[in-house]
């Protein structure tokens, strides 16, 4: 009797470590399948940001391809093409993107993006208009900006410009291509302000430095803005200023800003040294 309650209490027990095991085993599946999330958008992230562009595409396509309603694998892969730039299968991947059910407008913010990457700016301006006016960010305003710009409507170009640079804590890119679009105007003294602008933001930021000395020659100021600069870079913008004063015919000036750079570069600086000798043949001719 006794023997036969040992096998019962047994036989009770093995039943119940069976039940725990098959709970504890669908418990693990399921902490492996969140694990297993985890992972995957930890490696989205990684494509998104890090890894390199065509690989991301590569990557995106295949995930894509396995999952086609999932959005988050289309987004990556229009995002990842943009990064790529091939401009084309991005606006296109966008294009697929915006028109899904669940798409945001930042979804089609950045379709706009894709469409101005690849120089369809009609489209572009047609998927703008289409976002209602309550939603704001600083992309889809500096979008506006760049639109209005290339619609040469400037009253509307600079109230974008300036709504953009309102919602970033980073405006130096803003501000140096509404400066350059000062400069397309003939405002160069205001092209001037907001490239100054722009560098006291961001003191790397060259393109700017090198519109500031634009914006400059074109006012026949000559001389080099105080902005940090590398050697190389004081020989680039020296060569850019030189070109400047030739292209407005103060040839002598232009010619003693090649010497400048040529001297100042580090190396050797064959497109001043060219410019320079064919300006010596000219003359001497």
């Amino acid at each position: 009797m006794r023997q036969l309650m040992i096998m019962s209490v047994c036989a009770v027990s093995a039943f119940a470590l069976s039940a725990c095991d098959k709970k504890s085993g669908t418990d693990v599946d399921r902490a492996f399948q969140g694990v297993n999330v985890v992972d995957e958008t930890n490696l989205n992230d990684v494509m998104l940001s890090v890894a390199d562009p065509n690989e991301a595409v590569s990557y995106f396509q295949r995930a894509s391809g396995e999952q086609p309603e999932r959005l988050e694998l289309s987004r990556g892969l229009a995002k990842s093409l943009v990064r790529a730039k091939r401009t084309t299968e991005a606006a296109s991947a966008w294009k697929k993107v915006a028109e899904h059910p669940e798409a945001t407008d930042d979804d089609r913010v950045d379709y706009a993006d894709a469409l101005i990457r690849n120089n369809d700016w009609e489209r572009a301006e047609q998927v703008l208009d289409r976002i209602p006016p309550t939603f704001e960010s600083f992309k889809r305003y500096r979008l506006e900006a760049m639109v209005a710009d290339s619609n040469q409507e400037w009253q509307k170009a600079d109230s974008f410009y300036e709504t953009a640079i309102g919602l970033t804590t980073r405006p130096a890119g803003v501000m140096n291509n509404w400066g350059y679009s000062k400069l397309t105007r003939g405002d160069y003294a205001g092209a001037e302000r907001l490239f100054t602008d722009a560098i006291r933001q961001d003191k790397t930021l060259f393109t700017a430095k090198n519109n500031l000395v634009l914006a400059r020659g074109a006012q026949k100021n000559y001389s080099m803005p105080v902005v940090d600069t590398s050697q190389t870079e004081r020989a680039q913008l020296l060569y850019t200023l030189a070109l400047s004063a030739i292209k407005q015919g103060d040839t002598t000036i232009g010619k003693g800003l090649l010497r400048d750079a040529i001297d100042t570069h580090p190396q050797h600086f064959e497109a001043a040294a060219r410019s320079l000798a064919a300006l010596e043949a000219n003359v001497s001719n």
